[in-house]
């Protein structure tokens, strides 16, 4: 039943596609349009319709979203399974760094490609007000994640201001193919860092985009041990929950990416 319902929503968003069309050119040679982009596209222009939003899209378009992104391999964004990530002539002492490329970009959101070699790190940051789904095409990778807890005594906590408690919502190892995660604006782990333990190749929709202008900037986290009975603090957790102190911090070095060219298929634009 719910599969149906997915398709039906899939249908659907198809069914929204104008007439009007036009494609961007470049002067490099790009793959041929692939119906599975497209179609992500085509959704995307439908969910995250209007002017961007801090509430999350409604969970129908959320699952119409996750239906395609789910279906999605390797190959729909003219990528090989043996992809080889590391720099040729790169030191064994080098520190690997993450590669990105942005296949659509637009003030409602954005469809980016990460590469990331074995061992690579994206460290602890935040979504500020935006919805986020991560489909992971190719390895294995370690997520962490938290969201914040909404704690009345916080303010009264002796903790600086700049530490702030999150609950654990995710410390755990994903491998290809998995269903897409989602991240929400205040929940779903909005709060997480990625370790690639395979060479790892994610696709990210996100909406709306970070925007530093429109109060989306993205910060970085140093996270301590939670003890609950430091600082006269106590959280009622339920069973199986885990907590943790968050630190804002600079911009980590590690956080530096690698932009690379996109030269995957097309997307057809509509107006």
């Amino acid at each position: 039943m719910e599969g149906g319902l997915v398709e039906q929503r899939r249908e659907s968003v198809m069914n929204k596609v104008i007439r009007k069309r036009k494609i961007k050119r470049r002067g490099k040679k790009l793959l041929p349009i692939r119906v599975g982009l497209q179609e992500l596209y085509i959704c995307c222009r439908f969910v995250f319709k209007g002017p961007p939003a801090a509430s999350p899209p409604p969970p129908d378009h959320v699952q119409a979203l996750c239906g395609i992104l789910d279906s999605m391999k390797p190959e729909d964004l003219g990528l090989s399974r043996d992809l080889q990530l590391s720099k040729p002539g790169s030191s064994v002492y080098e520190k690997p760094r993450v590669m990105c490329t942005t296949i659509y970009e637009s003030r409602e959101f954005s469809l980016v490609l990460f590469f990331l070699p074995p061992g690579a790190v994206i460290p602890l940051h935040n979504h500020p007000g935006m919805t986020v789904f991560s489909k992971l095409l190719l390895g294995t990778m370690h997520v962490k994640s938290y969201d914040w807890v909404d704690c009345v005594d916080m303010k009264e906590s002796k903790k600086p201001p700049k530490f702030r408690l999150a609950r654990l919502k995710a410390d755990n190892d994903y491998t290809a193919p998995c269903n897409t995660s989602v991240l929400y604006p205040r929940s779903g782990g909005n709060i997480h860092s990625l370790i690639a333990i395979t060479p790892c190749v994610m696709l990210d929709v996100i909406g709306p985009p970070y925007s530093k202008e429109e109060g989306r900037d993205c910060s970085y986290y140093k996270e301590f041990p939670y003890d609950a009975t430091s600082d006269g603090e106590v959280v009622k957790a339920e069973e199986g929950e885990s907590y943790g102190w968050l630190e804002e911090i600079e911009t980590p070095e590690e956080s530096q990416m690698d932009g690379v060219e996109y030269l995957g298929p097309q997307i057809i634009e509509t107006a």
